[in-house]
């Protein structure tokens, strides 16, 4: 599976971060594309421990929403965290800059280090982080088509 942490993996994403347009179609789902990034913004400032999504914990034992984040594909327009789901507009070059700078400090981070607990899935490890956040970007990129 894909990590953030893997070069060859944040370098695409990096390119497909630059891909994406105002006018990028969508292909699902009710965001627009800059809502979409502050969408994934969220994410990846809850998995270093910051940002402000609240706890939302799944009625599916943890462990087993973990395999199935990492391991299954994800439907399109799955539910997500409330405190993530964008309800106004956002400036796409502030949040395309704001995506940019937070992979370089999630990437940072030691994937082998301590890693604050998630907001939905609680304890988690570097390994799993990377994966997940490479997952939520190429499923919301794939959604606008980049």
């Amino acid at each position: 599976m894909p990590m953030l942490h893997d070069p060859a993996v944040r370098s695409s994403i990096e390119a497909r971060l630059r891909s994406i347009r105002a006018d990028s179609p969508r292909q699902w789902g009710r965001m627009s594309v800059d809502q979409m990034l502050w969408h994934v913004n969220q994410f990846l400032s809850a998995s270093m421990g910051e940002g402000t999504l609240v706890v939302q914990r799944s009625a599916v034992p943890a462990p087993i929403m973990k395999f199935f984040l990492i391991y299954m594909p994800w439907p399109k327009s799955a539910p997500t965290n409330r405190s993530a789901v964008a309800t106004c507009a956002h400036d796409l070059e502030t949040e395309r800059m704001k995506c940019r700078e937070l992979i370089a400090k999630f990437v940072s981070r030691p994937v082998d280090g301590v890693w604050p607990d998630d907001p939905s899935f609680g304890p988690q490890t570097g390994n799993f982080a990377s994966r997940l956040q490479a997952k939520h970007l190429d499923h919301h990129f794939r959604q606008f088509g980049a």
